[in-house]
């Protein structure tokens, strides 16, 4: 039976109480403008709501309360996450006069992240986490388990549905919040274990000792995996590097402090030829980067070029450029700040200036040392700095080579480019077909006043092996690099872009997906704005023809096939359906190919995004890198899901 609960006799010694809670503004505008606060209301907005609430249980580890945080997606599809931490308060908030629970889950900008007493450090910066996730729920259920008592608050799409009350008692501490998307505010409510799952494996990396266990209750999906990392940030290094050759066998690691502001830095350096640099501010992901890797780049530049001075390897006159001393970098950069000033609710950038002089202070210092005590591998990292410079000087003359031919040749187009008339790139697509026979089908069936073809031919050359001066002046991707007119690697410059949709027409076939797989790695490595702005797509061309007399339809697989022929025959067994499989894009005529797969009206296009720059990193390595063993087991595992790609 529930007890009645007073909320003015809760929480007068508890440290962390409803005097921490304050309130900014209300609630008004989040169900009309859900994407100011979680991006979209895709499936990375329905993602983020379950992010939203794990901050909070972050924050209380951060402030050393908290041990281990469960996520669960339950078999119905909700979500439920419990920590063990103190439990929000549930005592009366003073400017309001309401419970601090309540507050915390009904007013935007409300949270113990304000005054400082609630939180020292803290990733939910704003305070809008909680009330945000439960503004866009169809329901949410809290309970908080505190003073020996649970406390229980619902609620429907932000609206209270049931007062804060007692519903039974408890020996431990920590809060439990479990929430149902509202179907109304997104576009899909259906939750990936594998997305959040890397997201919890981060925070887990980032928390060193900090226990994170998920869970997936659906059926015929059931999964768990439990995650705990004592080495923190240095393990987060070494599993990034699991698919690549390391430089040098240990990972470099360094921390320093100023005042309450705390920085590490780990890094490692591969065989490769690609830099991964993962910074994050009070555990919440940075990816357009800020002061913390702002200081961080600096400081490893100067250091590994007064080094290499030191040391012989460079003249006096000598200098190695900081894309050099990244070739191949692997590192991930952690700060804890009390005031930590983010650019906008999803928190991309970092602002302090204050961090920069942190970072590079570490770096400066821990770095100079661990070379001076390590100098094989520091010579190893100089060689590979200085063989990156030399090859970017000849990508730099292959680069100014190109541009004097253009210059010359009047910036002529590729000769096997089909252009479009518009010249407006907001209006434009290019389909990138795969072949001659494709592309003249392509070209017929356009609809050229906004639609350009450039077919391609013979094998592309797989960029994740080899260096840039390799890219420049390649026969096969050359016409790509021309056509799009944006440049390449450090010259790409988005707004100089021709075509804002740039459409990849292949086979539906595993020549059709290695082509796609070559070209998604070159945009990846050397044009990832264009992923990175959704400006990449794959056409989805029918794989089946069926024909009942002068009546001819198309499928895009079996399910469907089966489906139309069904449909087709009216219920008559009898009725012959043929029924074809299109071998390539090259035997479907004009006509054919305009109808199915490139009219706007009709056609499907799959967007290709960069969710996530971890997973598709270690993707393009396995897939595309130098190591049999994972590409074979990335295989082994994922064949299943391949059984249609070819007959």
């Amino acid at each position: 039976m529930a007890e009645t609960f007073n909320p003015t006799a809760v929480g007068a010694e508890n440290e962390y109480d409803a005097s921490e809670i304050q309130v900014l503004e209300g609630l008004e505008a989040v169900r009309k403008r859900p994407g100011m606060y979680i991006g979209s209301t895709s499936l990375s907005g329905l993602h983020h709501l379950v992010y939203e609430i794990v901050d909070n249980s972050i924050d209380e580890a951060l402030a050393g309360f908290c041990t281990k945080i469960t996520v669960e997606i339950n078999a119905d599809g909700t979500i439920t996450v419990t920590d063990n931490g103190r439990g929000i308060p549930v005592d009366i908030q003073t400017q309001t006069g309401r419970p601090a629970l309540e507050v915390v889950f009904s007013v935007l900008h409300a949270g113990g992240k304000f005054g400082g007493g609630g939180y020292k450090v803290s990733g939910g910066l704003h305070g809008v986490g909680a009330s945000v996730v439960n503004a866009l729920s169809e329901w949410l259920v809290v309970q908080v388990h505190k003073d020996g008592q649970i406390y229980e608050m619902r609620f429907s799409r932000g609206t209270i549905t049931q007062e804060i009350k007692i519903v039974g008692a408890t020996d431990r501490t920590g809060t439990t919040v479990t929430f149902k998307p509202d179907p109304k505010m997104f576009e899909d409510t259906t939750y990936s274990y594998d997305t959040l799952h890397t997201r919890m494996r981060e925070e887990a990396f980032l928390n060193a000792g900090l226990r994170i266990h998920i869970i997936d209750h659906r059926p015929g999906q059931e999964q768990e995996d439990e995650m705990c990392y004592e080495g923190g940030i240095r393990e987060f290094v070494t599993w990034v590097n699991k698919n690549k050759d390391p430089l040098h066998e240990s990972v470099i690691y360094m921390r320093g402090m100023r005042g309450e502001s705390m920085a590490e830095i780990a890094m490692q350096y591969n065989e490769s030829y690609n830099e991964t640099i993962l910074s994050f501010a009070n555990n919440v992901r940075t990816p357009e980067g800020g002061m913390h890797e702002e200081g961080f780049k600096r400081a490893l530049t100067t250091v590994l070029n007064n080094y290499g001075h030191k040391i012989g390897l460079l003249k006096d006159e000598d200098k190695i450029s900081g894309e050099d001393c990244r070739e191949g970098l692997t590192c991930v950069i952690s700060v804890k700040l009390t005031d930590a000033q983010f650019e906008g609710q999803t928190k991309a950038k970092l602002g302090n200036s204050e961090i920069r002089t942190l970072v590079a202070g570490v770096v400066s210092d821990k770095l100079e040392q661990f070379l001076e005590e390590n100098p094989q591998a520091g010579r190893m990292i100089l060689d590979k700095a200085t063989m990156a410079c030399r090859a970017r000087e000849a990508a730099r003359k292959a680069r100014e080579n190109i541009r004097r031919k253009t210059a010359l040749g009047g910036a002529a187009m590729p000769d096997k480019l089909r252009d479009c008339n518009e010249v407006n790139p907001e209006l434009t697509e290019l389909y990138i077909v795969e072949g001659d026979s494709a592309g003249g089908s392509a070209t017929q069936g356009r609809d050229s006043r906004f639609q350009a073809i450039l077919p391609l031919w013979g094998k592309m050359l797989n960029v994740e092996k080899v260096r840039e001066e390799r890219v420049y002046g390649n026969d096969k991707l050359q016409p790509v690099i021309t056509a799009l007119g944006a440049g390449l690697g450090d010259d790409f410059d988005v707004n100089k872009l021709r075509y804002h949709k740039i459409v990849i027409m292949a086979d539906a076939d595993v020549d059709g997906a290695h082509i796609r797989t070559l070209l998604l790695t070159f945009f990846f490595r050397y044009m990832r704005p264009l992923i990175e702005r959704g400006y990449v797509y794959s056409a989805v061309p029918p794989l089946f023809k069926l024909t009942r007399g002068k009546t001819t339809r198309v499928a895009f697989s079996d399910d469907q096939r089966d489906a139309v022929s069904a449909e087709m025959r009216g219920g008559n067994a009898n009725v012959k359906i043929d029924i074809s499989r299109y071998k390539g894009l090259g035997e479907m005529d004009p006509h054919e190919l305009w109808e199915t797969t490139m009219d706007p009206e009709k056609r499907t296009l799959k967007r290709i995004t960069l969710d996530d720059a971890v997973d598709a990193d270690e993707t393009f390595t396995v897939l595309m890198g130098e190591k049999v063993e994972p590409r074979k087991e990335f295989i082994e595992k994922n064949a299943k899901y391949a059984v249609n790609l070819d007959y």
